[in-house]
């Protein structure tokens, strides 16, 4: 797993990786369907992003799929908006380490982050809190 702290520096890594996975194409040559990406939030606070390119859609990998066909390619071929990209990320889906290289989608709740998300989980005297 290769972590990078800018999605520039993971988008250009994935970048890298799809056209040392397929020798035979060239940067020019080359026809993804799909971009995956995951953001991971560190034990010491630091926010770390992976990407992958695939030239499949739907074939899986370690990140989440957020962008298939012509805006997959878009992205490839360095045509994308930063800012955007991070502001479509959806803070459910952020990675939290735990442990060293261990990651879970909830904060621990040792850390102030995981004090606010055990906040957001108290009761709030609904139906479904009564019948426990």
């Amino acid at each position: 797993m290769s972590l990078f702290s800018t999605l520039e520096e993971a988008i250009d890594n994935a970048r890298e990786e799809y056209l040392a996975n397929n020798p035979n194409l060239t940067e020019d040559d080359a026809s993804v369907a799909q971009f995956n990406l995951q953001k991971y939030v560190m034990q010491d606070g630091d926010i770390m992003w992976q990407a992958e390119f695939f030239t499949d859609e739907g074939d899986e990998g370690e990140c989440l799929p957020i962008r298939s066909g012509e805006a997959a390619q878009a992205i490839f071929d360095g045509d994308f908006d930063e800012i955007e990209l991070r502001q479509e990320w959806q803070s459910e889906n952020t990675l939290h380490e735990w442990d060293e290289g261990e990651f879970q989608l909830e904060p621990p709740a040792d850390s102030e982050e995981g004090e606010a998300a055990a906040e957001e989980w108290e009761d709030d005297n609904s139906d479904s809190d009564r019948w426990i």
